[in-house]
């Protein structure tokens, strides 16, 4: 078993009486499935639909004094804490940005031999494994406790990349991206029977319209990698936004639709002047006509 310290990541808590019905309220996940020992992935989202911030989010234990952590990231955990306070009015919550104190661990490969309390699988894909919350100086202790070796992060990056699980900041930007378009939907990050939340009429009308136009997709790199960002063209057309990249991997965000046109008319996809293939052709016809759920 690996696990890796992410530095990237930081921790947001929101605690007291009303917390789950205020959260339940403001994002895409429904907490009255959560409990302690278990995590679920949601975002808050702009009126507009779009991603303010997505997060891994698990409930404390009530000896660590009960309350919901939110694994985000570290980049956005201030603006999602000042975000959530917004919301607040009247409601009893308490709301801390804890990154200062409070870091996340992924440990993969393996099954952890002791499970520390603060520690979840990942819901969004099992080749991802756990998340554990703890203080970066525990980091070895933690890793030596669940029977891991400790590696560096980048260890991590590539598993993510290779599975096709998208990271904010880096294969989109936030408050730009729909949860459709960075595959939430399928990355069990949205609840469609859940109640009301901010920005549920727009993802719910797109859930219903049948289709995804634009998708986060695997892409196969055979020599070096264009830079996250960087305007993917088909012949002389932009279909789309290189992501991360890591090992020969990379994910990109494409319009479906013209990267298939694209590719029946034989043109071939580049990035910064590199060449890159779809790691399995077959995603953008999956894409194309698999609805928006």
């Amino acid at each position: 078993m690996k696990a890796a310290f992410l530095p990237d990541r930081g921790v947001v808590k929101v605690s007291d009486e009303d917390a789950r019905k205020f959260l339940n309220g403001l994002i895409t996940t429904d907490l009255a499935k959560l409990e302690p020992g278990l995590g679920r992935f949601g975002a808050l989202l702009t009126p507009q639909g779009k991603i303010i911030a997505d997060f891994l989010i698990t409930e404390v234990p009530s000896g660590h004094g009960g309350g919901f952590l939110l694994d985000c990231p570290r980049a956005v955990a201030q603006a999602l804490a000042e975000r959530l306070g917004m919301y607040k009015m009247r409601a009893k919550v308490g709301i801390e940005n804890l990154s200062e104190s409070l870091g996340v661990i992924a440990a993969w490969d393996g099954e952890p031999a002791v499970r520390p309390d603060l520690a979840f699988a990942d819901p969004r894909e099992p080749a991802l494994g756990w998340r554990i919350i703890a203080p970066i100086a525990l980091a070895q202790k933690v890793a030596d406790l669940i029977g891991a070796d400790l590696v560096e992060a980048a260890a991590y990056e590539a598993v993510r990349i290779a599975h096709g699980v998208p990271r904010g900041g880096m294969d989109f930007i936030y408050s730009d991206a729909f949860p459709h378009e960075t595959n939430m939907d399928r990355l069990h990050g949205v609840d469609f029977k859940k109640g009301c939340y901010v920005g549920q009429e727009v993802v719910s009308r797109m859930q219903h319209r049948g289709t995804a136009r634009t998708r986060t997709v695997r892409v196969a790199l055979d020599g070096p990698s264009p830079e996250a960002g960087a305007t993917i063209l088909a012949g002389d057309k932009a279909v789309g936004t290189m992501g991360s990249t890591a090992g020969g991997n990379g994910l990109a965000l494409l319009r479906i639709d013209r990267a298939a046109e694209a590719l029946d008319a034989g043109l071939a996809l580049t990035a910064g002047g590199l060449t890159l293939h779809l790691a399995n052709p077959d995603d953008l016809q999956i894409a194309a006509k698999q609805p928006v759920a």
